[in-house]
């Protein structure tokens, strides 16, 4: 044939098919051609690449393709491409197609930027089967009704999309996509379509859900969306179906889009399309979209479903309904958006706000899925009677999403729901019917779950159970109409404000703490008055105890047969800082409850409206409902309306408060308290902890009562207050917090009050004996007082407040401890049964004590009050061994005997050793002197003192001072009268410097003296006499032995050491210098001068102290030289008398002591002298600048005496101006006493010789001037007395006193250890020895032999003197422990019997004191009886003195 005829029979043919293809497609709605046979090819292999990749090796199975189909692809030039398509294929040319279209190739395919392939035709099918990579560049397109991608790679650059919105073909048959009528319905898909009529009390919605079946792999088209009219049947079209095959990575920075069509304002939004993404990897920042379209009412989403290993975050995938121009706020239903390679379900609105549900019509049971979200306003429905959704993992509910269970119309439906986690945030979970949840966690943040059960009694028990942790936060809710359970075992936790769990019944069980945190709510039943009746009204006219309060059943459910209205079972530990609120709350099996600052347990006004002892309304008036206690009468208008009586168990109370009636029907009653109920018999709370409050308080009335035509009527009674019982071991009721059962208050006018409900512990535990622990702790209120009355009604009673009897020993409520000194040996909780125990059982200085467990038995113990008593008796130490020999006086009388048997024992002793004392000795006082002092130096023992010297005697010279460590002796410079004729003035004064230097001592002396004064008085004066001894040895040997003499004229005299001779006193107070002539000097001159001697002064030893009394020393020197005028004898006994006086005069009181010397002068002395022609006067001598000044006499013998003295410086000195003196001033008396003083003090050293000083007479000693230091008190108890005989009597008393003295000495120390260790040694070291030296000291003067006795005698009483500073010691040490006993009580001390601890501490002390003092008198007469053996010396008759005169 010819060529050209061949070409054009070819076209012809083409044209031809071509208009019968076209025909056949608008004829049947679909394309023809070789796009049909491929379409199933594709679906085919899209299959078998699905089934492959999901195998573990994740690649493509080689699919062998018949040749039929490779020829009916077309080529990369048919595509008006660059290349091959088994190679590279670049579309470089925009497609606009009319028929689906299909290429192939086993190379890669790249569509260019900005280059499209359209096929705008509803249900157009593009297909491209690639083994190699595709690429889209920027902007490129691809539109059709179906999009299938199968390749190795699929890379869609910015912009690019794959799009087949409102290009959707017919849904699958039979749906119900398309919404019926001409509402303007949306179309429905994944969700359904928004219907504008829909409503709060209508379910209408558009366009149904379809396709459920193909969740994981949807492959069908979105349905139309409905017309307004019939010219506008349909609004937008559904949107298409795209899949991506793709063996490795999908890269996705453009669009892939299928969303419903725009249905205007005369029609519904089509429906969303299908989108199913088979990839390795998703990877871009592009997004997918199946979103249903706008319109009247919107479109629901379509479904999309990834099938991928991994996702990259970035990838917005959205399926939200379509925006309602009708009806804003009801846009169309989100779809689904599967992953079905974790098998986790997303339901998202992106926020755009719905009340059109997205139905989820069955949950697989194999595989299950992982997780299901439903977010972002989307709102869930499960339709079905009974279904299970069960997940491996979580159920989330995010920003307004919301699942409804069930049907509204029928709240019968039961629902499951299974997974790992239940979280929810700002969203809702509505059920309709009941509903069991099995998951480990519970998490909500302002978020709620409603169940309804649609007041149907028949409805099963919802049960959420949690097992590890259930969280409620930000006002989130979980509420049912019917009965709740709650089940867990870890944390249940309400954290704050708004957030709450409500039921008609409510349970919470099993959870290991429940907290509620505060503004967080429990309650159960609801607040509505019917939802109260139910649960109260089977117990309102009960009149006994229902058994499962106090014996609950062991599982813990909710069913009709329990008493409870919220129960909490099975849990450790309950924190209460919010409300818990219920009729009748029962917490068992709990371990502790905590009940915070904040925190409320409350049922009041949550009892009966009536019961069992309601308030009557009568003529007006309206009483109190009764229960604890009996209701207040009610009172109006003169008609008086008893309360309601009381009724209940006090001992066991479970009850529920009664109200109180209204005048009719249309007035509600007050109602009454609600019963709380804590622990068990069998399972008792181990402790509970109220900070803030527990409440069953009755109902008050607080508005007045109007009738119908506005009247006033008398007002309504209060309700009773209800109960609260509470079984358990421990209770803590701290500051500030309550339990309270109180009575409403009454209505005005005359309501009466409610009376007080009752409060009940039962402890489970009260253990008694030293096992007792305190049961409660109380510091809050527990009131179960009745209710307050308005103006003429009466109060309600008062309620109970009861506890478990408890055991002996133990009384009240909280059965605490009888008190201390009472005992209760009977079982029962009054506190009348604490009974006093004996006090003449109790000894002196104990208290009772406190017994743990309390006493059971009469005889109560008792302690003493302090540890140092000694039971049982609570003696002291001392009081032991008393009463060890049968109490104090016999003790006392038995010590006595002892003391008066061992003084007789050394008695005897001391005289076999030492010999009896003579009770008179007719010995001189020279001889006495000789031995006063024995271990002291008399005149009479210096060395070369002989008769025949007092021829050549010339003058004594005396030291100055008192021989101190402060002022030692001293002598002046100048040289006497007498011996200025016998020495040369400037050696003389050579001389004096010298022996002062000599008579000072060292430093170290002083402050030996020093220390030892204050530490041991005694040791320190034996150590100043020691001192002093060996001083004036020190002044014998310079004098003897180291001094020239060169003072000395006398040549003989310095050769021969014989010019002076140094002496002293036996006391060593008074020091001399005699001075003699030398044998050269024996001129008839010098012998006038030596006889006239006279006057001549003569010094006392001593200072007038205890120690060292005055005395006038008559040695041999002065005996010789006043011989030539005194016979030796009437000299002697002259001395003797005077020294018999001057024992007594104290330096301290020298003014007054001094007269009867005096007056002794001039009665005994000077009489029997002046026979002789010699007189003696008192005189003062050698004063120095410290004040000191030294006694002595002045002797005038023969012719020269006291009258040829002036009588203007002697005599009218003494007697004038004693006168002018008697009427001067103080200071006037001063200075004439010193202008005296002087004239005497200038006569008299014009008559001595050149000694200074005054003559002292009546007159004259008033005005001496005397220091008294600080011992002077203890010469009040220490002095020279006169002797009284019986020697030997007051030795044996004075033994019996010293061996008493020890003996209480030792008794108070062991006291005084008792007392304290630091007591005892401040009384035995202040001062150191001075306590226990005098009994050594007193055995030591009493066994001592002359001449040594006298000057122990005195050292002894100087002990006993200084051992005072210890007893007063032993008083401040006293006084400090015991003296503020009374300020200061014993926390021992009982409201019975108070003692002091220390009440005779003194009494030793005291003796002791008395016995020093009566020692001290006894040691001074002894003392006196040893040194004054001559009785007579005190004869107060002259003659008679006199007369005793011993012989020559």
């Amino acid at each position: 044939m010819h060529p050209f005829l061949m070409r054009s029979y070819l076209w012809w043919c083409i044209l031809l098919g071509y208009l019968y293809v076209s025909t056949l497609s608008f004829s049947s709605g679909q394309y023809l051609g070789r796009a049909i046979q491929s379409g199933n090819w594709l679906h085919d292999l899209g299959s078998d690449l699905k089934d492959d990749f999901k195998s573990t090796t994740l690649n493509f199975v080689e699919t062998s393709i018949l040749p039929s189909q490779l020829n009916d692809s077309v080529s990369c030039g048919d595509l008006e491409g660059v290349g091959s398509l088994n190679t590279t294929c670049l579309l470089n040319s925009n497609l606009y197609l009319n028929y689906d279209l299909y290429i192939y190739g086993t190379g890669n395919l790249e569509i260019l930027p900005k280059i499209s392939i359209v096929c705008p035709v509803e249900g157009c099918k593009i297909t491209f089967n690639m083994s190699g990579n595709i690429n889209m560049g920027q902007y490129a397109a691809i539109v059709a009704g179906s999009v299938v991608v199968s390749a190795a790679n699929l890379t869609m650059d910015l912009n690019s999309s794959i799009n087949t919105t409102s290009l959707g073909g017919l849904p699958p048959s039979p749906t119900s996509g398309t919404p019926v009528g001409y509402d303007g319905a949306g179309g429905g898909h994944g969700g359904r379509g928004a219907s504008c009529h829909k409503n709060n009390k209508t379910s209408f919605w558009g366009g149904d859900v379809y396709a459920w079946s193909t969740l994981s792999e949807p492959w069908s088209y979105g349905s139309k969306g409905g017309g307004t009219s019939a010219e506008y049947r349909y609004g937008g079209n559904g949107g298409g179906r795209i899949k991506l095959l793709v063996k490795d990575m999908l890269y996705l920075n453009g669009s892939v889009t299928a969303e419903g069509g725009d249905g205007g304002l005369k029609g519904g939004g089509g429906s969303g399309g299908s989108i199913y993404v088979l990839a390795v990897k998703l990877k871009g920042y592009g997004f997918i979209s199946a979103a249903g379209g706008r319109g009247w009412g919107g479109g629901g989403g379509g479904r999309v479903s990834l099938d991928c290993y991994s996702i990259q975050e970035d990838i917005k995938v959205t399926v939200h309904g379509g925006f309602s121009i009708g009806c804003p706020e009801n846009a169309g239903a989100a779809g689904t958006n599967f992953n079905a390679y974790l098998r986790s379900l997303r339901v998202s609105n992106d926020n755009v706000t719905t009340e059109t549900e997205t139905p989820l019509l069955d949950f697989p049971t194999r595989p299950i899925w992982s997780n299901v979200f439903v977010e972002n306003n989307a709102k869930v429905l499960v339709p079905l009677l009974w279904t299970r959704v069960q997940v491996r993992g979580q159920i989330s509910l995010y920003r307004g999403g919301s699942i409804i269970f069930g049907l509204s119309e029928y709240p019968v439906s039961e629902f499951e729901l299974v997974a790992e986690e239940l979280l929810m945030s700002d969203s809702v979970i509505k059920v309709f019917g009941a509903f069991r949840v099995a998951i480990k966690m519970l998490l909500m943040w302002n978020s709620k779950i409603l169940i309804d059960g649609g007041g149907n009694t028949i409805v099963t028990t919802s049960v959420l159970e949690v097992r590890n942790l259930v969280v409620l936060t930000e006002n989130s809710v979980i509420s049912s109409n019917a009965n709740l359970g709650l089940y867990g075992q870890g944390l249940l936790q309400l954290t704050g404000q708004g957030d709450a769990i409500k039921g008609q019944r409510l349970s919470l069980s099993l959870f290991y703490n429940i907290t509620v945190g505060t503004g967080s709510l429990l309650q159960a039943p609801l607040d509505d008055d019917a939802s109260r009746n139910v649960v109260t009204e089977s117990l309102c006219e009960r009149q006994t105890c229902p058994i499962d309060l106090i014996n609950p059943p062991d599982d813990c459910h909710v069913n009709y047969t329990l008493s409870f209205s919220l129960q909490i079972c099975r849990v450790e530990d309950i924190v209460v800082s919010g409300l818990i609120k219920g009729s009748i709350v029962h917490i068992q099996r709990a371990r502790t409850i905590i009940v915070d600052t904040y925190g409320m347990i409350i049922a009041s006004e949550l009892g009966c409206s009536e019961g069992m002892g309601k308030g009557i309304y009568s003529h007006g008036a309206g009483s109190g409902a009764g229960h604890g206690g009996r209701g207040g009468s009610g009172f109006f208008n003169g008609r008086l309306i008893n309360g309601g009586h009381k009724y209940g168990n006090a001992d066991l109370p479970c009850e529920l408060g009664s109200g109180a009636e209204g005048p009719n029907e249309s007035y509600a009653p007050a109602i009454g308290g609600g019963m709380i109920v804590m622990g068990s018999i069998q399972w008792p709370l181990f402790r509970l902890d109220i900070y803030g409050s527990v409440k069953a308080d009755g109902e008050s009335v607080g508005k007045k009562t109007i009738n119908g035509n506005s009247s006033l009527i008398g007002g309504l009674g209060g309700g009773s207050g209800g109960t609260i019982l509470l079984f358990l071991q421990e209770l803590t009721l701290e500051e500030n917090s309550s339990v309270s059962v109180v009575g409403g208050s009454g209505g005005p006018p005359g309501g009466g009050g409610g009376g007080g409900g009752r409060v009940h512990f039962h402890w489970s535990k009260i253990d008694s004996g030293v096992e007792y622990v305190p049961v409660a702790t109380i510091s809050g209120s527990i009131n179960s007082s009745g209710g307050a009355a308005d103006n003429t009604g009466l109060f309600g009673e008062v309620g109970t407040v009861t506890g478990k009897k408890c055991p002996k020993g133990l009384y009240g409520t909280f059965c605490k401890e009888c008190p201390i000194g009472t005992y209760k040996d009977m079982e029962g909780s009054d506190e009348s049964l604490c009974t006093p125990c004996s006090l003449e059982l109790l000894p002196r200085r104990a208290n009772f004590i406190y017994v743990r467990g309390g006493v059971s038995q009469p005889f109560c113990p008792y302690e003493c009050i302090s540890d140092k008593y000694r039971m049982p008796n609570c003696y002291t130490p001392l009081e032991e061994l008393m009463h060890t020999f049968g109490g104090p006086w016999p003790f006392v009388l038995l010590l006595s005997c002892i003391l008066v048997l061992l003084a007789l024992l050394l008695s005897t002793l001391r005289i076999k050793l030492v010999g009896s004392s003579p009770s008179y000795r007719e010995h001189s006082i020279e001889r006495h002197s000789r031995h006063h002092f024995p271990y002291l130096l008399s005149l009479s023992e210096v060395r070369g003192t002989r008769a025949e010297e007092t021829q050549s005697h010339v003058h004594r010279m005396y030291f100055m001072g008192p021989n101190t460590f402060r002022e030692p002796w001293h002598l002046p410079y100048s040289p006497p009268n007498a011996i200025i004729e016998i020495v040369y003035e400037d050696a003389f004064n050579r001389f004096i410097d010298e022996i002062n230097s000599v008579a000072a001592y060292d430093w170290w002396e002083g402050s030996i003296h020093s220390i030892l004064t204050v530490l041991a008085y005694p040791c320190a004066w034996s150590w100043k006499q020691w001192r002093r001894r060996n001083k004036i040895h020190r002044l014998q040997e310079y004098v003897k032995s180291e001094y020239d003499h060169s003072c000395l004229r006398s040549c003989r005299s310095r050769a021969l050491y014989k010019g002076m001779k140094v002496g002293a006193t036996p006391d060593l107070m008074v020091a001399y210098i005699d001075f003699f002539l030398g044998g050269d000097e024996k001129r008839l001159d010098i012998v006038s001068i030596i006889q006239k001697r006279f006057p001549m002064c003569i010094i006392f030893g001593g200072n007038g102290s205890y120690m060292s009394p005055y005395n006038l020393h008559n040695d041999a020197m002065m005996t010789n030289l006043l011989a030539q005028h005194v016979p030796a004898t009437v000299w002697s006994r002259l001395v003797d008398g005077l020294n018999a006086q001057l024992r007594t005069v104290r330096q301290g009181s020298i003014r007054s002591a001094l007269v009867p010397v005096i007056d002794w002068i001039n009665s005994h002395g000077n009489p029997q002298l002046e026979f002789h022609g010699v007189k003696i006067e008192l005189g003062w001598f050698q004063p120095t600048a410290s004040g000191y000044y030294q006694l002595g006499i002045l002797i005038v013998a023969g012719d020269y005496s006291l009258q040829n003295m002036q009588h203007s410086d002697l005599l009218d000195n003494s007697i004038d101006h004693p006168r002018k003196i008697a009427v001067c001033s103080d200071k006037s008396r001063k200075q004439q006493q010193s202008w005296l003083y002087t004239n005497q003090s200038l006569s008299l050293k014009k008559i001595t010789g050149g000694i200074n000083g005054g003559l002292i007479n009546h007159t004259t000693v008033k005005y001496l001037e005397f220091k008294r230091d600080f011992l002077f008190p203890v010469s009040l108890l220490l002095h020279n007395t006169r002797p009284v005989g019986r020697q030997d009597t007051i030795q044996l008393l004075i033994t019996i006193m010293l061996l008493a003295d020890l003996s209480i000495t030792l008794l108070t120390l062991l006291e005084f250890y008792w007392i304290s260790l630091g007591a005892f040694l401040a009384v035995l070291l202040v001062l150191p020895l001075s306590l226990l030296s005098p009994f050594p000291a007193g055995l030591n003067a009493l066994f001592s032999k002359e001449p040594r006795r006298s000057s122990l005698t005195r050292i002894y009483a100087l002990w006993n003197a200084t051992s005072l500073s210890n007893i007063v010691v032993a008083f401040i040490s006293g006084i400090c422990h015991y003296g503020f006993w009374f300020a200061q009580p014993s926390e021992k001390a009982n409201i019975w019997f108070i003692r002091r601890e220390g009440d005779n501490w003194w009494l030793l002390p005291t003796i002791l004191v008395i016995f020093k003092s009566i020692q001290a008198r006894f040691v001074d007469w002894h003392i006196a009886n040893l040194e004054i053996g001559d009785y007579s010396l005190f004869c107060p008759d002259p003659d008679a003195f006199w007369a005793h005169e011993p012989s020559s």
